[in-house]
């Protein structure tokens, strides 16, 4: 199984638009971030987590040939709202995907963006996403894949595991019932906005806490604002690291 970090931005992306801070001006590449999402290559099928806004761009640089399924973490523009991109991969192979999330997630995106569930011909458009609810542990292409339920301020959000990887963006607050299926992980990528607080966020500090109790054998820190610069990643404890557009894994 290969794991590849698509986007490891915030909801802006960074550089930020009309920001000339010391991390949007940054000539390391590391300090260039997509918004977040992930890629999971298992037994060759692709699988994609979330569709960020900045999905063509991620697929045409890391030269993704199809995505054969999609998981959804939850509805926030930054994570979704480069959906209509999957009609590219329709083009080329004609397939409809079948896409994974909670119920009411599911519901949400069928509401959005109804014109890629159940096609407008009038207007060119046919069905290109098979939609299916989850609420426990599932398998996909001989994967077990497990949803960890997250809390994102006042909404529910889904981390995700596979084997001994787990992605959790996105989220203040894992709730007591989901740390069972958090343990003898390998590598953990957690949301870490920033060192200040956020309501809906973990920042660093928390990041870095939370991943203690958890204890991964390593953690990456994604959905980084501008207020970090990757050069500054000495300052993190050992074996806490932040994650960067195009870093991959192979479990």
């Amino acid at each position: 199984m290969k794991i590849t970090i698509l986007g490891s931005g915030t909801s802006t992306g960074i550089p930020m638009v009309g920001c000339g801070c010391p991390v949007c001006t940054s000539t390391d590449p590391k300090d260039s971030r997509t918004r977040a999402s992930l890629l999971v290559e298992h037994d060759g099928h692709f699988i994609l987590v979330d569709t960020s806004t900045d999905l063509r761009i991620q697929a045409v640089r890391e030269k993704i040939p199809r995505i054969d399924a999609v998981l959804f973490t939850h509805t926030h523009a930054d994570h979704v709202h480069g959906i209509d991109d999957l009609r590219g991969f329709h083009f080329h192979h004609r397939q409809i995907i079948p896409c994974y999330a909670s119920p009411e997630t599911l519901a949400e995106l069928e509401s959005k963006f109804d014109y890629l569930f159940n096609g407008r011909s009038e207007y060119g458009y046919h069905q290109i996403m098979e939609p299916h609810g989850v609420d426990g542990p599932f398998d996909l292409f001989g994967l077990r894949i497990t949803p960890i339920p997250l809390l994102h301020g006042t909404m529910a959000s889904t981390g995700f595991r596979f084997g001994r990887f787990a992605y959790l963006t996105d989220c203040s607050r894992i709730p007591e019932a989901s740390l069972p299926l958090l343990t003898g992980l390998e590598i953990l990528v957690i949301d870490g906005l920033r060192h200040t607080p956020h309501p809906h966020h973990f920042n660093i500090a928390e990041a870095i806490r939370v991943a203690a109790a958890i204890a991964p054998e390593r953690t990456y820190i994604t959905h980084l604002t501008h207020d970090i610069s990757h050069g500054s990643e000495g300052d993190l404890p050992a074996g806490v690291y932040y994650a960067y557009d195009g870093l991959s894994f192979s479990l």
